[in-house]
């Protein structure tokens, strides 16, 4: 229970730090307010700079499908335990510079603060900040465990996260997103399949593009 010690303080989120997103692709799910992940780090390591800080690896924008840029950030968070400092926690976040509205083109002037708040929260993950609201989005919770089957709902959860994987900026074009788009009669067996393949597309063109910006 050790291991967990640093997890289990940091993985229930208080309801006054939850906001129940009511609108677009992410309708229905929760977003955690960012400066309730800066308390839980300064509750358990010490203020920024002395018990935890973080270092801006790149900064870069990516040309999209629709005349779309998404910004993306990618940083390394390190924290002090026991009066030794971690090694580096990875975290990428994303945000639109260029995004196509339905007004047209809108153009955000905080788009890397954005993509910044959201790696923090990508490499928070990984020391359990916010656990239980992940974990409360995991496709297992559609399964009954105690005889195998799935209710109505996974088949509904699994289309909805292999096209949100489909959404993901700078890595598609919108062709790739015909082409892949699932079929109205793919049981949930076939939408896991593709997620894990699109998953694993998804994160090789990443690396790719990484790749390519460290070269620059």
């Amino acid at each position: 229970m050790e291991n967990l010690s640093i997890y289990n303080k940091v993985r229930k989120v208080p309801n006054e730090a939850l906001r129940k997103i009511e609108a677009g692709r992410l309708k229905g799910k929760s977003d955690i307010n960012p400066m309730w992940r800066i308390k839980a780090l300064t509750e358990q390591f010490g203020p920024c700079g002395f018990g935890w800080k973080y270092e801006i690896i790149s900064e870069r924008l990516e040309k999209g499908g629709n005349d779309e840029i998404a910004a993306f950030v990618r940083i390394n968070l390190f924290v002090k335990h026991n009066g030794e400092w971690s090694e580096a926690i990875p975290g990428t976040g994303g945000s639109s510079f260029v995004a196509n509205e339905k007004n047209g083109l809108y153009t955000s002037d905080e788009c890397f603060k954005m993509a910044l708040t959201d790696a923090i929260s990508v490499a928070c993950k990984a020391l359990g900040v916010g656990a239980d609201v992940y974990w409360d989005k995991d496709i297992s919770k559609y399964t009954n465990q105690s005889n195998g089957q799935s209710n109505g709902n996974e088949k509904d959860i699994l289309r909805k996260k292999y096209i949100e994987l489909l959404d993901t900026p700078a890595v598609f074009n919108d062709q790739e997103k015909i082409d892949f788009a699932p079929a109205d009669n793919w049981s949930a067996k076939a939408l896991s399949t593709a997620i894990e393949k699109i998953t694993k597309m998804r994160d090789e063109r990443l690396s790719m593009l990484y790749a390519q910006h460290e070269e620059e």
